[in-house]
């Protein structure tokens, strides 16, 4: 019987492995299975990051172009409000400028007329127009044409009637001018 029993003892054990084997390869098999379930989830939060980022990406250039459309604004609305006050004080200058190219005035009306200049200087603002530049008919506005023989001349301003301002590049007021044109 001691031989019986050592091989019942033999085959006990083996049965113990042969389970431990399948227990193994359930373990496996649920330890694989927690793994991909956490690699779908990992895939699942990557991409909610992305989506994430990606808004938070927008939502700053968003916020970045805002800025700049509100300082453009910013800027338009100054500009356009220099136009305005420009354009309720251009005639009272206007009035100085052909008292003056007209003889002496009176040295109140000349430092009011050096006030204007300062304020337009302080302001950015310039004169634009003069004879002998090439008409360009968004700084000159052609109020009529001079003949002339030169063919250089032809098309250029051959005097000024009533002077332009400019902010800049923007064009307040355009200079009244009268332009030549050549005749053969």
């Amino acid at each position: 019987m001691d031989e019986n029993e050592d091989i019942s003892i033999e085959e006990d054990g083996l049965e113990e492995k042969a389970m431990s084997e399948e227990e193994l390869d359930s373990a496996e098999s649920r330890v694989g299975a927690k793994a991909d379930k956490l690699k779908n989830e990992l895939a699942t939060v990557k991409r909610e990051r992305q989506e994430y980022m990606d808004g938070w990406q927008r939502a700053k250039a968003d916020y970045v172009n805002s800025l700049k459309r509100f300082e453009e604004d910013k800027a338009r609305a100054k500009e356009q409000g220099l136009v305005k006050a420009l354009s309720a004080l251009l005639p009272a200058y206007d009035t100085l400028e052909r008292a003056r190219a007209h003889g002496e005035i009176p040295e109140s009306f000349e430092g009011i007329a050096k006030q204007f200049e300062t304020a337009f200087t302080s302001l950015g603002i310039t004169q634009i127009g003069e004879a002998g530049e090439s008409f360009d008919p968004v700084r000159h506005e052609a109020l009529g044409t001079d003949p002339t023989d030169d063919q250089k001349k032809d098309d250029t301003v051959s005097s000024i009637l009533e002077k332009g301002y400019a902010v800049g590049e923007s064009v307040l007021r355009p200079a009244r001018v009268r332009v030549f044109q050549f005749e053969v």
